[in-house]
C-alpha cells in the first residue's frame, strides 16, 4: 500500500498559520497556542541535515520560546533520525501507522444507509463545535483543555477543506467525534477519534471513522491514514479497514 505520508506531512505543515521552510524542514507555528502538539517540524523526503541545518532548526524553535520537536516517518528520509539524535533529541514516542483504502472501507454495521444505529452529523454552529473540543478533551483525559481556540480550530479544518464529524449524545451535546485533514498527495490524516467515557463500547468511534474515511474518499482522497493509541483502538480502526502501512516517529529536544 503505497502512502504517501511523509510528502503529506510537508503539505500540511505548509498550511499552517505559520510555516517556515528551514534547511531542508517545513517548521509549522499556531500562533493562539503554545503546546508542542501543535508547533513541531518534519523534514522533506530525502532530507540529508548537516550539523549546521539541524542547529538552524533547533533555533527556529527556541528564538520563539519554543521546545524543538519534529514529527515525521523516518523511511522516507532515513538520514534525519541520526542527525537529530547526534544533537541530543529523544524519542518522545513511535507509532505505527494505518490506512484504509476504498477497495478496503467495510462500513461497521449500524453505518447510515444500512442498519439503524449512530447517526453521524456535521457541525454547524459555535456550540456543536465547542461541544465537540469538550468532548475530545475529556476522551483523551484532558490532556489538552477545551477552549474557544480548540474549537475554532475545528471551524477552520472543516472551512479549509477538512472534515469533523460527531454523533450526538441524548442531553444534545456530543458523545463522540473526530476529524480529518483535506486531501494532499494523494491521502488524508484521520485524527482525534475520542469517546465520552460513558458512551465507549457503542461503536461510536467506527461509526464516526467510517464517516470521515468516506468524506475524505469523496473530496479525492485515495487513502486515508491515522495513528492509533493502543489495541483496543487498533481493532476499532482494523474493522473499518485500516491495515498496517509504515511508522512515524516523535523527537524533541528538552
Amino acid at each position: 500500500m503505497g502512502i504517501n505520508v511523509q510528502s503529506f506531512a510537508v503539505t500540511n505543515l505548509r498550511r499552517r498559520p505559520v510555516a517556515l521552510e528551514v534547511a531542508g524542514f517545513v517548521v509549522g507555528l499556531e500562533p493562539t497556542d503554545p503546546s508542542p502538539f501543535l508547533n513541531y517540524a518534519t523534514p522533506w523526503p530525502g532530507t540529508r541535515p548537516t550539523p549546521g541545518d539541524v542547529a538552524a532548526l533547533i533555533t527556529a524553535f527556541t528564538e520563539r520560546g519554543l521546545r524543538p520537536r519534529l514529527e515525521f516517518a523516518p523511511d522516507a528520509a532515513p538520514d534525519v533520525e541520526p542527525a537529530l539524535r547526534r544533537a541530543g533529541f529523544t524519542t518522545e514516542a513511535e507509532h505505527q501507522y494505518l490506512a484504509c483504502t476504498p477497495d478496503t472501507l467495510a462500513l461497521p454495521p449500524g453505518h447510515p444507509g444500512e442498519t439503524p444505529g449512530h447517526h453521524v452529523e456535521t457541525p454547524r454552529t459555535d456550540e456543536e463545535f465547542a461541544a465537540i473540543d469538550a468532548t475530545l478533551s475529556e476522551a483523551f483525559g484532558g490532556a489538552f483543555a477545551s477552549s474557544p481556540a480548540g474549537a475554532a480550530r475545528l471551524r477552520r479544518q472543516q472551512e479549509r477543506g477538512g472534515f469533523v464529524r460527531f454523533v450526538r449524545a441524548p442531553d444534545g451535546t456530543c458523545a463522540g467525534a473526530a476529524g480529518c485533514s483535506a486531501p494532499a498527495e494523494g491521502t488524508a490524516e484521520l485524527a482525534g477519534v475520542g469517546t465520552r467515557p460513558e458512551y465507549r463500547g457503542r461503536g461510536i468511534a467506527a461509526s464516526v471513522t467510517a464517516a470521515l474515511t468516506e468524506a475524505a474518499f469523496g473530496a479525492g482522497a485515495d487513502s486515508v491514514w491515522l495513528e492509533y493509541g493502543g489495541e483496543g483502538s487498533r481493532r476499532v480502526y482494523e474493522r473499518v479497514g485500516y491495515r498496517v502501512a509504515g511508522r512515524r516517529l516523535y523527537l524533541s529536544l528538552v
